[in-house]
């Protein structure tokens, strides 16, 4: 699709609203595949259809293609949605839609390539640049592999990691390559514990040629210099890259955490307590406190997570860029809410008891859920924890560019 072609291709009436009741209603789908997506190492190809006919995977695309151009909250309320019934189908939707905010950064060339070609498209990625590269007229030429791909099942496109380089071979710049999924290979390496039906395998390159125009700059990105076009009217591609990267991994959290509270909850009134005179948990007052402490965990954990986004989508509307304090904030909110949902997790488990953890029951498939997710290098609440406390202080010299 050309550029003209391309600006005529208006969204759909639909608003972000009525996408979000839609995907509620797809809840009970989700749950109903949610073992056998985990069986399968990938979510279910009935799953991956309903959540494409109710536009789940257009929500961060530009309307200029068809999409519903999301802001930061948006993406949060969707991953929370999906992550109420299923933590492997949130993550996949949730990267599956960050990766489309990622292409609306690129120039409008590179975006017709993917969107323009086909508005449908879906697009996986990974930041870490496990890639060589040589320069060649036009572009560079990439090898490499990239890991734990989330949604590489039921991607077009993948948005990976490079080293650019000169002339010479010598490094000048860390960039993202958009390669379509066509010239990639494939290794089935996810054999995890949780999140299982994310399906983040290996996506492979062999000398595959990249165009400049499909390579981003990574540190101008950090800054918040973004090559696409059209900034001045898509306030949603204004938005703070690492914060938007960083704060979209704990979405399905969220969700993770409400769907274990309301379980364990829901259950409270005819479960006794084994080898006590309480014939309901519900009449405990050791299991009152333990919701309400869990409860209150995952609210906290809500208000963080919707504060960092409010400051994101407050700066992309007023173009602004949040300061290196803010983003700072960001990465230790995103780390307090692993923090928070894996605890409140813990607590509820208790709570519940021993059937927690029978087959049977979907608390085992959250928790597990929930603590492979937060272990993500870029959620780690001890990196952000240090990267907020030198930024309070002042200290120049950080642990790491991803600010």
């Amino acid at each position: 699709m050309n550029h003209i072609a391309a600006q005529s291709y208006r969204a759909p009436v639909d608003t972000v609203a009525a996408l979000l009741d839609r995907v509620r209603g797809l809840q009970p789908l989700i749950r109903e595949h949610a073992a056998q997506g985990e069986q399968d190492r990938r979510v279910t190809q009935p799953v991956i259809d309903a959540l494409e006919e109710a536009g789940a995977f257009r929500l961060a695309m530009p309307r200029r293609y068809g999409g519903f151009e999301g802001k930061m909250r948006d993406m949060l309320d969707m991953s929370t949605i999906v992550g109420e019934a299923d933590g492997g189908t949130a993550w996949v939707v949730t990267l599956t839609n960050v990766c489309a905010w990622l292409v609306g950064l690129y120039p409008q060339k590179a975006q017709d390539d993917v969107f323009g070609a086909n508005p449908q498209a879906r697009v996986s990625g990974v930041l870490g640049p496990t890639s060589t590269a040589r320069r060649v007229e036009g572009g560079l030429r990439v090898s490499g592999k990239w890991f734990y791909n989330s949604g590489s099942w039921h991607a077009d496109w993948g948005v990976l990691g490079i080293p650019v380089v000169n002339d010479a071979g010598e490094t000048i710049d860390q960039g993202l390559a958009l390669i379509p999924r066509s010239e990639l290979s494939f290794e089935d390496t996810w054999f995890v514990a949780g999140m299982r039906s994310s399906g983040s395998n290996c996506l492979v390159a062999e000398d595959v040629f990249v165009p400049d125009h499909r390579i981003l700059s990574v540190p101008s990105a950090i800054g918040g210099d973004y090559p696409t076009e059209h900034k001045g009217n898509e306030s949603t591609y204004r938005g703070a890259f690492v914060p938007i990267l960083s704060l979209v991994l704990v979405g399905p959290q969220l969700g993770l955490g409400r769907a274990a509270l309301e379980y364990v909850t829901s259950r409270a009134a005819k479960k006794p307590i084994s080898y006590t005179f309480l014939t309901s948990q519900a009449e405990s007052t050791g299991f009152q406190l333990q919701l309400c402490e869990a409860a209150m965990m995952i609210d906290s954990a809500c208000l963080h997570a919707y504060r960092a986004a409010a400051d994101i989508d407050d700066a992309a509307a007023a173009g602004t860029y949040p300061d290196l304090k803010t983003r700072a904030r960001v990465r230790a909110d995103v780390g307090l809410v692993a923090e928070k949902i894996t605890r409140a997790i813990d607590i509820l488990l208790f709570a519940h008891g021993a059937g927690s953890f029978a087959d049977i029951s979907p608390l085992q498939r959250i928790w597990r859920d929930s603590a492979v997710a937060a272990r993500h290098a870029v959620v780690a609440p001890q990196v952000a924890y240090e990267v907020y406390g030198k930024a309070l202080l002042d200290v120049k010299q950080q642990i790491t560019p991803l600010i």
